[in-house]
């Protein structure tokens, strides 16, 4: 086509990207919470946690309440951390036990102080399955039987404080779990043979957990109903695989 034909084309300006309005003046401000939180370690964010819940109860009580229940590997890590920390402060070599007494007494506190709280977490009524509550007290007694066994007496007292509570804790849960199924499930899994190691181990201090055990499931002995003596005894008919079909059960 001629150029004189072709129709004009205006010269039009680039469109460019309109330009942020800001304020004139840069000042030091706050971070935002979002920001803030991820600057926070773990110790720091539940220390600023714990003095918020200080402060306002209301909201301490949500946080107990809206926060899921620790698990009991999760509860045995947390022990685990305290006696490392307890174990770490032992003094090198030959130490008088006064010494040692005070060098490890502020970490072995510590470390007792954590069990008693963290122990009551999975005992009925707030526990309702038997065998976590068992599972937790196997480890903790386990702990316990750790600490040493200091001389003189006087330092003693905090693990027979320790053992004195562990041995209510299990009388507890052995009693509330005969009330299931008349206490197979304890029976079954082993418990009374755990709990009697448990009491050997410590020196008879676990004698009245071990007295609830027998009182509750001493019938499924070898000495009760269910040794064979007894041909109607449904506990021997499942046992046996003659209750209806064969029933394993537990370690049989």
């Amino acid at each position: 086509m001629s150029s004189t034909t072709s129709p004009a084309i205006s010269a039009r300006p680039l469109a460019r990207p309109s330009k942020k309005v800001r304020g004139s003046e840069v000042i030091g401000r706050p971070l935002n919470l979002p920001r803030l939180l991820e600057t926070l370690d773990t110790d720091q964010l539940r220390t600023v946690l714990e003095r918020i819940c200080e402060s306002h109860p209301a909201i301490g009580h949500e946080v107990v309440t809206q926060a899921p229940r620790p698990s009991v590997d999760k509860a045995l890590e947390i022990l685990q951390s305290y006696e490392d920390k307890f174990k770490a402060a032992m003094p090198y070599g030959n130490s008088s036990a006064e010494y040692t007494y005070y060098r490890v007494k502020d970490a072995m506190v510590a470390f007792i102080e954590a069990l008693a709280d963290f122990t009551p977490q999975f005992l009925p009524p707030n526990e309702t399955q038997p065998t976590k509550s068992l599972q937790f007290l196997d480890s903790a007694t386990t702990f316990i039987h750790n600490l040493p066994d200091w001389e003189p007496q006087a330092y003693r007292h905090h693990k027979e404080s320790a053992y004195e509570d562990i041995a209510k804790a299990w009388t507890l849960v052995i009693e509330e779990g005969a009330k299931r199924a008349g206490g197979f499930n304890l029976h079954s899994g082993g418990w009374d043979q755990v709990l009697g190691q448990h009491n050997a181990t410590s020196g008879g201090r676990l004698n009245s957990a071990v007295a609830a055990m027998a009182n509750n499931i001493g019938w499924m002995g070898t000495g009760g109903a269910a040794s064979g003596n007894n041909p109607d005894s449904i506990l021997d008919s499942i046992l046996s695989g003659a209750y209806n079909s064969p029933v394993r059960v537990g370690p049989w």
